[in-house]
């Protein structure tokens, strides 16, 4: 079964309106999140100074992001929703959220990148972290993390779109008829949250990665490295740094970027 070409175009729009409107009101807890994960620590990241140092980067990348994901999500499971029998359903929409996690993070990274070291430096504007970047590191630099991010990506996708279609699929059945756009909502904030606290340790790895000075050892991107660093250093508390705002942000954002998606798409389908 191929994706017709409608198809492709209502899941790329509907895909970017969500990842915007998601970036964009979400950002103040994102920042947060980020200097509570800092190693140089909240305060001197610069506290609740500049809440939305590096949004640029965010509203740039989040468009062609999402669109990216969700095209591939649903291409994927389009190709292996035929193929397979019912009780394989869960497997299909996680493969389907691994490769559109893979895909995503080619465009994802580079924008994460610089939105971190702004928020960390909120004196330094968003086009001189770039060009910061770029100077001292080059076009590596923009994809430092890449490794980390989609390893923290994929289990967070593992456990994020099967529950929320099972949830989904179980409030249809509970019902009888298909969930509104506000309950695909609910369902996908509970979840983005769910999936959020268990993945922060990852998510910890990776700010850490992106965060390091040029040539340090966490900088070469080795996700155990960094996550021992951190346990070595801060033991368990250290972990799940920033855990409060990043299920608030993810089970809002879950709520927003999952409704907004199912909304639009219902809209232009």
């Amino acid at each position: 079964m191929r994706m017709e070409r409608p198809e492709f175009w209502v899941s790329l729009t509907a895909g970017g309106i969500a990842g915007m409107c998601v970036d964009l009101i979400l950002f103040p807890l994102d920042t947060i999140k980020t200097r509570l994960q800092s190693p140089q620590g909240f305060k001197k990241a610069g506290g609740f100074r500049g809440i939305y140092a590096g949004v640029p980067s965010a509203a740039v990348g989040s468009f062609p992001n999402a669109a990216a994901f969700f095209v591939t999500y649903e291409y994927v499971k389009c190709m292996l929703h035929t193929a397979s029998p019912p009780y394989l359903t869960p497997v299909t929409h996680m493969v389907a959220a691994s490769c559109g996690e893979v895909v995503a993070c080619l465009i994802r990274v580079p924008s994460e990148v610089v939105k971190q070291r702004a928020q960390v430096s909120p004196s330094s504007g968003t086009f001189k972290v770039l060009s910061n970047t770029l100077y001292q590191e080059g076009i590596q630099g923009l994809y430092r993390g890449y490794k980390s991010t989609v390893l923290r990506e994929i289990p967070f996708s593992l456990v994020q779109f099967p529950l929320w279609e099972s949830l989904k699929d179980l409030w249809s059945w509970k019902q009888g008829h298909v969930v509104d756009s506000w309950q695909s909502a609910a369902c996908g904030a509970f979840a983005g949250g769910f999936a959020a606290a268990v993945t922060t340790p990852l998510d910890v790895a990776k700010t850490r990665i992106m965060l390091a000075k040029a040539g340090s050892s966490t900088a070469s991107g080795n996700i155990l490295s960094a996550l021992h660093g951190v346990w070595r250093s801060q033991g368990l508390p250290g972990l799940f740094a920033g855990v409060v705002p990043r299920m608030t942000a993810i089970s809002l954002g879950g709520f927003i970027f999952l409704g907004t998606y199912d909304k639009t798409r219902s809209l232009l389908l």
